[in-house]
């Protein structure tokens, strides 16, 4: 029978998807010129591209001390880190392929590979030394951006004051923040009794609408990877067949 599993958390990573996919539609819809050109730049798209990438990390943060702040499961953590680091990977090589002009090198998966390990270091902090800590982190671009730093085996961090041009960039500072944050709210929900009364589901409990929306709150990685080739191949198909 399938574990139980944390209603919330599959409802917000469902939710953060369905975010993404919105926002690639009106990219793609962007990149065939079917929207005036900039509409992605605005404010209002460029802060929910934030909003979206910021709710993954965060996520990401709280589910590393949801499964690991009792002690580190090695081998689930090392199969699921491998699994996202493998999935980076495919979207460089894909990403290169297409646009080598503007790949992604240091994009929300790479981040959340990387966050992941750095994470465990701040594992056994509290929240009252983890939500400093994200402040700092927010503020480091503004302090410590240098030229020195311009070197691309650096651009990951942040600090650089020039980096290549690219689709997707999350880069530690000031991304690692949002992950920081996610883990203070676990934290800081554990210690309040909230984790323990959160109300859980076995998968398959839920038929139709509920149950598709809680499948790919489970599945988010996947369908990240799979969500746009649909996308731009549903816009090609409407644009020059029908």
């Amino acid at each position: 029978m399938p574990a139980e599993r944390i209603l919330l958390l599959d409802a917000l990573r469902a939710l953060a998807l369905a975010g993404m996919v919105v926002f690639h539609f009106v990219f793609d819809l962007h990149l065939f010129g079917l929207v005036p050109q900039g509409t992605v730049f605005s404010w209002g798209w460029a802060n929910f591209a934030r909003l979206v990438a910021a709710s993954f990390i965060a996520l990401a943060g709280v589910s590393l001390v949801i499964a690991h702040e009792d002690g580190i499961r090695w081998r689930p953590f090392a199969r699921r880190l491998a699994k996202i680091a493998l999935a980076a990977l495919a979207v460089s090589a894909a990403t290169y392929a297409s646009m080598p002009g503007q790949f992604v090198y240091f994009g929300i998966l790479h981040a959340i590979a990387t966050f992941s390990v750095i994470g465990l270091v701040f594992l056994r902090l509290r929240v009252l030394v983890l939500v400093p800590c994200a402040i700092l982190v927010v503020a480091a671009p503004h302090l410590f951006r240098s030229d020195a730093f311009n070197a691309p085996a650096l651009w990951w961090l942040g600090l650089s004051t020039q980096t290549a041009p690219t689709m997707d960039f999350e880069p530690l500072f000031p991304w690692f923040a949002a992950f920081l944050f996610g883990m203070a709210a676990a934290k800081a929900a554990k210690a309040s009794g909230a984790l323990t009364h959160a109300r859980r589901y076995r998968p398959g409990a839920y038929g139709h609408v509920k149950g598709a929306f809680l499948w790919a709150g489970r599945h988010t990685l996947i369908l990240y990877l799979v969500h746009q080739p649909v996308l731009i191949a549903l816009i090609w198909a409407a644009t020059f067949l029908i």
